[in-house]
């Protein structure tokens, strides 16, 4: 996407707000859910509410996730769902228009690709990719197919979360020369867990998929696969794109930074993840500078806020949160502090039913969703670059064209990775 076709495509987001009306469709999309845990059933939940889905399979290689959901779908429909363990076998009995994908994150890209090539429309869970190659060949399977990919990015849909960014490109915070991100949470060193045998309900094997295959640990499934860098990217590749996303969508004056580096390790914690505890990652834009940091330990009252964004401009500062809203701080002490509380849903204090909204209305239109695939390409590639920067301890160069590192081929051989047999690595 050249940069012209980036900012038109931004500045168009800035009109989506957070209760689209829904085109009338005679019959519910057929839905199908890969992935029936905790966050993939926030979003069948929410989708069946909407009114515009049924549900035709449900896939998951935990049996007794799978079970469970099964049951609850029955209990709220009347009608108890067809299961799989193997999502190309979901795809190829059912057909189905959409595909709900939220896996784990090194599960993304597969599930996605034969969703597209079966001609499903995607909803698909934040990160979109483990790997920046895999995103690419989501990105250009999504665009040579004409399905529309909804990214779980809901922030963008956030009502606080748009007011805040009409309020900083409206010039009220001043020209932003700077903006800092962070999640700061509490915890201590933590505690090894030892493996275990695997749970007769669970496919260990198809779990690993992709990735190398590692001894079945309680603390890596269910929920904690994030601080294992086979599965994922730690807590930037987690919490990290949402606001990254932010910076993305609120500044939009560049897809992508020019160089990135990043510093951290694991400082405190001591428990069997490898994902840094500690991280800070500088983002170097045309004009202006993005940080990211966090911590997983020290939560504490001594700072004013523990997630979200700082915008730092020329009258003041805007420090765009989760649950405690928007706060913009004048430069000037005699001008009043502005603030606005967020809206959120439950549980979860979430925003998916205005982003399955906005997700159903772009399928009517053809129009390219509030969080469309090419916005979590970008804000999921500054979390894997990052990534990157970590492990090798140098300064990234970017190049926006070609879209990969310039001049170390170290670093470039991370843009991908070997995929364990039979599975096979996603081409563009």
């Amino acid at each position: 996407m050249n940069r012209r076709r980036f900012l038109q495509h931004a500045a168009a987001g800035l009109a989506v707000g957070p209760f689209i009306r829904v085109r009338p469709r005679r019959q519910p999309y057929r839905t199908a859910l890969i992935g029936t845990g905790w966050w993939g059933m926030n979003i069948l939940r929410t989708a069946l509410a909407s009114g515009t889905v049924r549900v035709a399979g449900l896939c998951d290689v935990d049996a007794r996730h799978l079970d469970q959901a099964a049951t609850e779908i029955e209990q709220l429909t009347g009608d108890r769902p067809s299961v799989y363990a193997d999502y190309d076998e979901l795809l190829a009995a059912e057909s189905v228009d959409i595909a709900i994908i939220a896996t784990p994150d090194h599960w993304h890209a597969l599930p996605t690709l034969a969703a597209l090539e079966a001609g499903a429309h995607v909803y698909l869970e934040k990160p979109i990719s483990h790997t920046v190659d895999e995103g690419k060949a989501m990105l250009s399977r999504a665009r040579n197919t004409g399905r529309i990919v909804q990214v779980g990015t809901h922030r963008r849909v956030s009502p606080h979360n748009i007011s805040a960014r009409e309020f900083v490109k409206a010039g009220h915070a001043g020209r932003i020369g700077m903006v800092r991100s962070f999640v700061h949470y509490g915890g201590g060193a933590g505690q090894i867990i030892p493996d275990a045998s695997v749970p007769e309900y669970l496919d260990w094997d198809r779990w690993c998929g992709p990735a190398p295959f590692r001894p079945f640990n309680p603390s890596i499934h269910p929920r904690g696969f994030r601080q294992y860098l086979d599965f994922a990217n730690g807590q930037l590749g987690d919490w990290g794109i949402h606001w990254l996303d932010q910076i993305l969508w609120i500044m939009d004056e560049e897809p992508f930074p020019r160089t990135i580096s990043s510093a951290g390790g694991r400082h405190i914690r001591t428990d069997g993840s490898d994902a840094p505890d500690t991280q800070i990652a500088t983002f170097s834009f045309e004009n202006f500078t993005a940080t990211w940091e966090h911590r997983r330990y020290a939560a504490n009252r001594a700072e004013h806020a523990s997630i979200g964004c700082y915008f730092y401009g020329t009258l003041g500062t805007l420090h765009l949160g989760w649950l405690d809203g928007w706060t913009f701080y004048p430069s000037n002490d005699r001008d009043p502090i502005v603030h606005e509380d967020p809206v959120l849903d439950q549980p979860d204090s979430q925003n998916i039913r205005a982003l399955w909204d906005d997700f159903t209305e772009s399928i009517a239109s053809g129009q390219h969703p509030a969080c469309d695939i090419e916005y979590g390409y970008r804000a999921t590639n500054m979390c894997l670059v990052a990534m990157i920067a970590l492990k090798t301890g140098r300064t990234l160069n970017w190049d926006l064209t070609q879209e990969t590192i310039i001049g170390d081929s170290e670093a470039s051989a991370m843009l991908r990775r070997p995929y364990r047999s039979p599975w096979v690595y996603p081409e563009p």
